[in-house]
């Protein structure tokens, strides 16, 4: 695997063109965004960086060989083919994922298994030994996809989704995903140079992206393992110089970042999530009602929340948004206030009028990604000044 060779990052709906745009600035090569994915080029050190630093990939995928397939032993014979005991040693379990979009298959755990026919045989042949199948958690995660007749087949390098940063111990009843969160912040414009504030903070998630993002910090630098570390060419000094690197970009954050909630519990939460992912300098979690209290800072304002959908939470949407709406208008000028939600008829008792709308997913619900520009004074005042 020495020199560059072919990757694809896996993300979420929308997310591709920050993805390219993450991958660019971090240095890959022939950056081209698919749909959930981007593909590009690097080496055995760009992809341990991907997988340290990038704040909206889900996982990183290598490639390893590509054919056609027109039937059940097409499939078997190319996947026992490569050299299965070269990439991993028999000690390490193993678990196939397979996406198909083909006539010639009709059931993607058939393939997985045929697949897993195919490894097993190689290494009995081999070694004569073979790995152990374990579908949660395994060492070694090997994904096929299919479509049409062309099968790819990759070694997964990141092993668990990336969203699993491993500073979040503690959750709620519904806590939005790190990478989504990551994306929405980095969608909103979110660049560390103002306050930032998030009035309805649940387990902490969009405060820690926030700082992770202000300070540059990387994505998962709190994650413990990755898939790669089980492949035999792992580089165990490279990854340390990779990860010592990344961490010498870290800048310093010269504003705060502020989060309420009114559930003791939720502020909790929050605060151990904090002091775990080592931000405890950077973030403030405070028990309070968004609805009861001032505006926590003076001037400029980010924020960004994931009020209740009442998907999961039961609240009566319209007093409940109505009540976002009039707390704006009233408390926070000076604020660029961005929000997400499933429920889009809740929107419509906010009563202002948004200045973007972003369609989006948390999770399987379609959802929006909202900005409403709240001014100092009126908004012809505002635009009187700037013209």
């Amino acid at each position: 695997m020495a020199g560059n060779f072919k990757m694809m990052a896996k993300t979420l709906y929308g997310f591709e063109p920050i993805l390219a745009k993450e991958l660019r600035n971090l240095g890959a090569s022939n950056v081209e965004e698919g749909v959930r994915n981007v593909s590009f080029e690097g080496d055995t050190g760009f992809m341990y960086k991907a997988n340290v630093c990038l704040r909206t990939a889900l996982r990183v995928f290598r490639p390893i060989k590509t054919f056609r397939v027109f039937n059940e032993k097409d499939l078997y014979r190319h996947i026992y083919e490569l050299d299965w005991p070269g990439i991993f040693d028999v000690e390490k379990t193993f678990a196939i994922d397979s996406v198909t979009s083909t006539k010639v298959f009709d059931n993607s755990m058939f393939v997985s298994l045929k697949a897993k026919d195919a490894i097993v045989d190689k290494f009995r042949e081999i070694v004569r030994e073979r790995p152990n199948v374990k579908t949660q958690d395994p060492d070694i995660r090997i994904n096929i996809h299919i479509y049409n007749n062309t099968c790819t087949v990759s070694l997964d390098s990141s092993g668990n989704s990336l969203h699993q940063r491993g500073y979040r111990i503690l959750t709620n009843i519904a806590p939005i995903n790190e990478v989504l969160a990551a994306g929405l912040l980095l969608k909103t414009g979110w660049d560390g140079q103002s306050n930032f504030f998030d009035p309805m903070c649940g387990s902490g998630t969009f405060l820690i992206e926030a700082a992770m993002i202000a300070c540059n910090i990387p994505a998962n630098i709190n994650r413990e393992s990755y898939a790669f570390m089980h492949w035999k060419d792992y580089d165990a000094d490279l990854y340390s110089k990779i990860v010592d690197a990344s961490l010498k970009k870290v800048r310093e954050f010269n504003y705060k970042i502020i989060g309420y909630d009114k559930a003791p519990s939720a502020v909790r939460k929050a605060q151990e999530n904090v002091d775990h992912a080592n931000l405890s300098d950077y973030i403030t979690v405070e028990r309070k009602d968004f609805f009861r209290v001032d505006k926590p800072l003076e001037g400029k304002l980010h924020m960004l929340f994931n009020p209740p959908y009442g998907e999961r939470l039961p609240i009566d949407m319209e007093i409940f948004y109505g009540k976002i709406g009039d707390t704006f208008k009233q408390i926070y000028p000076g604020t660029d206030a961005w929000l997400i939600t499933s429920n889009l008829e809740a929107l419509k008792h906010i009563g202002l009028k948004t200045s973007k709308k972003i369609k989006t997913f948390n999770g399987k619900l379609e959802s929006r990604l909202v900005k409403y520009e709240i001014y100092e004074g009126s908004k012809k005042a505002k635009f009187s000044e700037e013209n």
